[in-house]
């Protein structure tokens, strides 16, 4: 009974230590080389914001390799890309309501799917796999749009989300030599 008792205090320490120091401790890791960063839209009744992790290129083939063709990615690194609209819009002709997204995508060739989910996991892969499985929850994808790839005449370093607005505003993901638009309504 008392081996028990050890045993289990033992193990109570260890996953203290893990969510207390190890797990803190490998996000700011992960952060280092994959920066955290926030971007924003403001204009009109528009207050739009995304947050994501951005890792480099560092001389490797990214789509069609690194991030794998037609299967689902987190869209960034770290915490799954997230996106959030203080209004109702649309995202090309899908409604959006106010509130906080996931946004997942499934690169191709010619053209990505682009999900905006309802939920926000912790991390976005399993670690189970190694991370090569997302923890997305394909019944909660509230907007799925389909928008064409665009060949960037330079390689973009590292991966960028960018709000563009020339008369459309567009939430724009690059790297490498890839960029994807996708519209943005009021």
């Amino acid at each position: 009974m008392k081996f028990l008792k050890w045993l289990l205090v033992i193990i109570v320490v260890l996953v203290a230590l893990f969510f207390f120091v190890g797990k803190p401790y490998m996000l700011k890791q992960t952060k280092k080389k994959s920066p955290e960063k926030t971007i924003t839209h403001i204009k009109g009744n528009l207050d739009l914001s995304v947050t994501y992790s951005s890792p480099f290129k560092k001389g490797r083939v990214i789509f069609g390799e690194l991030v794998p063709y037609n299967e689902v990615w987190r869209t960034g690194a770290n915490e799954p890309t997230t996106f959030s609209t203080a209004t109702d819009i649309k995202i090309i002709d899908k409604n959006l309501p106010t509130g906080t997204y996931s946004v997942w995508t499934i690169p191709q060739k010619e053209q990505w799917t682009v999900m905006f989910n309802k939920e926000v996991p912790n991390w976005g892969v399993t670690f189970i796999s190694r991370g090569t499985e997302t923890s997305r929850d394909p019944s909660q994808d509230l907007v799925k749009v389909q928008v064409p790839v665009e060949k960037l005449s330079s390689s973009q370093e590292s991966f960028t989300v960018a709000f563009e607005d020339a008369g459309q505003l567009y939430l724009s993901l690059f790297w490498d030599d890839t960029k994807v638009k996708v519209p943005i309504n009021p």
